[in-house]
């Protein structure tokens, strides 16, 4: 966490530095080793403010605390040269497309900057080609009408060519759970109907 002698811009862009007596570490989701600093990787703690097991649920225990005592938070965080974290996603949106990772978080905030965006979901969707291809939910400003090619002009030259959604879609809404939480297995279910590829299968990690 953040400390009030922390700098504003560090409070209001990480997520702070490892408490006293507390080990975090970066990992690569595949290979599980640590990452260098700045890259991104599963975020991992280990220590007296880590739970020791999920009660009477040890599949659950062994899912997410390893044999070590790490727990793997899901979370997908970087870790600068003087140990602030910033979170940029969660393990279970990760697109790997063509063998690298995206993180829909990344686009999500790029995209919103757009004038004509209002609100905005990235999800990954199946491809034969690439194995996974990204798609991009768009909710509009009210009175402006951005169309595909206003939203790839935007992209262009700005963020990497792959990061760019293959698929673009105008909605007037998202689905949504009762608590307000964007319920993006949905938007992958209803992206494969429309496109007719891949299955509904719960992809790893979760919905």
């Amino acid at each position: 966490m953040t400390t009030t002698d922390d700098p504003l811009e560090r409070r209001v862009s990480t997520v702070g530095r490892p408490f006293p007596h507390t080990e975090v570490k970066i990992i690569d989701p595949n290979t599980k080793r640590i990452v260098p600093r700045g890259e991104t990787g599963e975020i991992c703690a280990r220590g007296y403010c880590v739970m020791r097991c999920y009660y009477n649920n040890p599949n659950a225990t062994r899912a997410t605390i390893d044999e070590n005592g790490w727990n793997h938070t899901g979370d997908l965080g970087t870790m600068d040269e003087e140990d602030y974290v910033k979170i940029v996603g969660r393990l279970k949106d990760m697109v790997i497309r063509g063998g690298e990772n995206i993180y829909p978080r990344e686009i999500e905030e790029f995209l919103y900057r757009h004038p004509q965006v209002q609100d905005v979901q990235v999800v990954g969707v199946p491809d034969e080609k690439y194995g996974e291809e990204l798609c991009a939910w768009i909710i509009a400003k009210p009175g402006s009408s951005p169309t595909e090619d206003d939203i790839r002009a935007f992209c262009k030259g700005q963020i990497a060519h792959y990061k760019v959604p293959r698929y673009i879609r105008f909605v007037q809404d998202m689905p949504m759970t009762i608590t307000g939480k964007v319920q993006k297995f949905v938007m992958r279910e209803q992206m494969i109907d429309e496109l007719a590829v891949g299955d509904k299968a719960p992809r790893a990690g979760g919905a």
